[in-house]
């Protein structure tokens, strides 16, 4: 993973993980956009299961870079038990294994009107 500090902030991408490959490349597609939109920031994937890296891996490897605030943006469009559950407990252990990092969990993909009304807009095309 190639991190840059240009940014005080980084930026975690995290998905649910498959083993299918192909699978991985809209989430990577957003991180170079964002790489794209503003060069130099940190940012990365990190997934739960069946990929790699995972969320501890992405943001230990942010911080080794002298990132001292993450945000974790959940890119899953409903709010099951990974984002209830499951996440905000990963979320929870590394603001506990990073004390001096701020950890910011973002509202899922799914919950933002924006995200919303762009998909109405590409089905009506």
């Amino acid at each position: 993973m190639t991190v840059s500090t240009s940014s005080p902030r980084g930026i975690v991408l995290f998905a649910h993980g498959s083993r299918d490959p192909q699978w991985r490349a809209p989430t990577e597609a957003i991180v170079a956009h964002i790489r794209a939109r503003q060069p130099g920031t940190p940012v990365c994937c990190a997934y739960l299961e069946l990929c790699a890296p995972s969320l501890p891996e992405a943001a230990a490897a942010l911080i080794a870079a002298g990132i001292r605030q993450i945000r974790v943006f959940p890119i899953f469009f409903g709010v099951g038990r990974h984002a209830r559950e499951d996440l905000p407990q990963l979320v929870a252990q590394l603001r506990a294994d990073h004390p001096g990092v701020a950890i910011e969990l973002l509202p899922t993909a799914g919950e933002y009107e924006q995200l919303t009304r762009l998909m109405a807009d590409i089905a009506l095309s």
